[in-house]
């Protein structure tokens, strides 16, 4: 292929990478991801400190399928309105990204795969590229590297993640393993290598298997869905001679009557993500709350009902949301993925699926090791403004309301904003939007969950709508009939996860409304907060009913407490455990106010 490519493996990635440099004026990046099945454009932004968060700043997406346009020749090999297409496509990425936006443009990125793999005429299409746009160089994954990218790329929407990763293209279909617990045990090379080294490769795409199940007869069909099906349970064994972890993982599986052992499963690409949009679509909870596919984790159990799915994209002929007519066409064979994943995999515990590809693997790829492995959540919160003080003291003010609300909650095994990596971003939202009325700003906590920052790393739908709750709950959760029903959407997503987090989130929030009403402002020191209000809690747990006894302690010689109606306070827990549907036999909370 000449100069005009490289051919990029796990030995020479790095030299073909642009280094990110903390020190550099620009650190914006523009990648187009040349996928069989369309051509994605993207600028990144990676300014620090928030650079973990891989801001995509513009995207766009050309419909053009590589992989129909090389097997509508009979020779394999792109057709010339093919080429020509594409090089004016990727001339025109090039400019926006350069002239428009000003990116570096040794900052431009293109890489391709499997199509650009197998096209026997790839020569003639690079060239075009690079006379059209000005010397724009691509680079041809190797099968490894597709892997390390696809597979780190949908890693990074999360804080940690342990599972079976696979990513559903237009030609084909990786499968790898990865488990950040377990980081340090793959020495220099990280879990992010070892993944790539003994991920799969299955040359059973969407775009790919479509054609065949279309034309194909009955006898070929069958073949090539048990070829499909033999392939996914070779790969899963490798895996498991690979992982240890994964190994162990599924023999407790085998030995586990109750069920409470599973294999998680993480998907990506196009193909899963349709998969995804069909589920959403038929999910329990509807309307379903939350737009964006990134995060949307599913039980085994709903995720094996492909039978139930196939019959629904056959008799709906309504648009469903994220579906295209072509990710609809194309369903029969996801499907067939789908279920020779279900045939693999002995228990599948979860499915969540991801928004993250092999561009943002790219840039993950980019940043230093420490950087990648720092948690997204606090990051994000970095970014929320608190006060003019300095970052040690807002820290350790910060530290100390964690700690003045965990004093409210008993010991619980339940998930809250405070044990899941929400605590930081809640507690810088405490003390906004004071100027606005209450019951405003519940809805607004509502809204704002569910739509904030859409791509944010680490923002699962469990955690939006948690994160939702809480802070609705901390203005009072005084809601008109639209937001209500918002907010039983996300409180039952929050219970089907957890049957007892919607009490504590409006528990903490109630908290968290009496804490801002006995300090209105974020507090300017440590000992001010903790010489103002303290909480002491325990559990009162009877055969019929559970409540929780919350005692706070108020110094009514402050400054801000004094002429306070104390008795006020009380208001903030009216809405707890109102609702039956999701109090999971919690009663209340009994308030009571100790003055000094």
């Amino acid at each position: 292929m000449g100069s005009l490519v490289d051919i990029i493996t796990l030995d020479n990635l790095e030299s073909n990478l642009p280094k990110w440099d903390p020190a550099s004026a620009n650190h914006l990046y523009a990648l187009v991801d040349m996928g069989s099945n369309g051509i994605r454009f993207s600028i990144s932004d990676l300014s620090p400190p928030r650079q973990r968060l891989l801001k995509c700043i513009y995207r766009e997406r050309a419909g053009i399928s590589l992989f129909d346009a090389l097997n509508a020749s009979s020779d394999l090999s792109f057709a010339p309105e093919t080429i020509t297409l594409v090089s004016q496509t990727l001339a025109r990425f090039r400019s926006i990204a350069v002239d428009d936006f000003g990116v570096l443009p040794q900052n431009v990125i293109v890489f391709a795969t499997e199509a650009m793999r197998r096209a026997r005429n790839s020569v003639d299409m690079l060239e075009a590229i690079s006379s059209a746009a000005e010397g724009l160089k691509v680079h041809i994954l190797a099968p490894e590297v597709e892997t390390l990218f696809g597979s780190l790329g949908a890693r990074s929407g999360f804080v940690d993640v342990k599972g079976l990763f696979l990513d559903l293209g237009g030609g084909s279909v990786q499968m790898t393993y990865m488990d950040t617990y377990a980081g340090q045990s793959y020495g220099k090379e990280g879990y992010e290598v070892a993944a790539a080294k003994a991920g799969q490769s299955l040359p059973f795409g969407a775009a790919r298997l479509i054609r065949v199940l279309e034309t194909a007869g009955h006898d070929v069909k069958a073949a090539e869905v048990s070829k499909l099906q033999a392939g996914m349970q070779e790969a899963f064994a490798t895996l498991q001679s690979t992982f240890p972890s994964l190994a162990e993982t599924v023999a407790k599986v085998r030995n586990d009557r109750s069920e409470t052992e599973g294999i998680d499963v993480y998907l990506c690409g196009g193909g899963f993500r349709g998969y995804g949009s069909m589920l959403m679509h038929n999910d329990p909870i509807q309307p379903y709350p939350i737009p964006s596919i990134g995060g949307y984790r599913v039980p085994g159990s709903f995720f094996c009902e492909t039978e139930k799915m196939a019959k629904f994209n056959v008799a709906f002929d309504d648009k469903i949301y994220g579906m295209s007519k072509r990710r609809r066409s194309q369903f029969p064979a996801i499907v067939a993925v789908v279920d020779a994943l279900i045939r693999t995999v002995p228990r599948i515990r979860s499915v969540t699926f991801c928004a993250g590809g092999n561009r943002d693997g790219a840039l993950m790829m980019m940043l230093p090791r420490d950087i990648r492995e720092c948690n997204p959540l606090q990051v994000a919160a970095h970014l929320v403004p608190t006060d003019t003080m300095n970052d040690g003291v807002v820290d350790a003010v910060m530290q100390s309301v964690i700690k003045t609300l965990n004093d409210a909650v008993p010991d619980s095994s339940s998930r809250t904003v405070l044990n899941t990596g929400l605590a930081q971003l809640f507690v810088r939202q405490i003390w906004q939007d004071l100027g606005d009325d209450g019951d405003s700003n519940a809805s607004a906590a509502l809204h704002h969950a569910i739509n904030r920052e859409p791509s944010c790393p680490g923002m699962t739908h469990f955690a939006r709508a948690m994160l939702g709750l809480t802070l609705c709950a901390r203005w009072g959760a005084s809601l008109g009939p639209i937001d209500r029903q918002l907010f039983e959407s996300l409180a039952d997503l929050v219970h089907a996860e957890d049957p007892d987090a919607v009490f504590w989130a409006m528990h903490i929030g109630a908290a968290a409304g009496v804490l801002a009403t006995i300090i209105p402002a974020w507090p300017r020191t440590v000992e001010r907060l903790e010489r103002v209000v303290k909480f002491q809690s325990v559990v009162e747990e009877t055969d019929k009913k559970r409540l929780v006894n919350l005692t706070v302690n108020v110094n009514t010689n402050s400054g801000t407490t004094r002429g306070l109606d104390i008795s006020s306070l009380e208001g903030f827990f009216q809405n707890v455990a109102r609702s039956k549907k999701w109090s999971n036999g919690w009663k209340s909370t009994k308030i009571s106010i100790r003055t000094s």
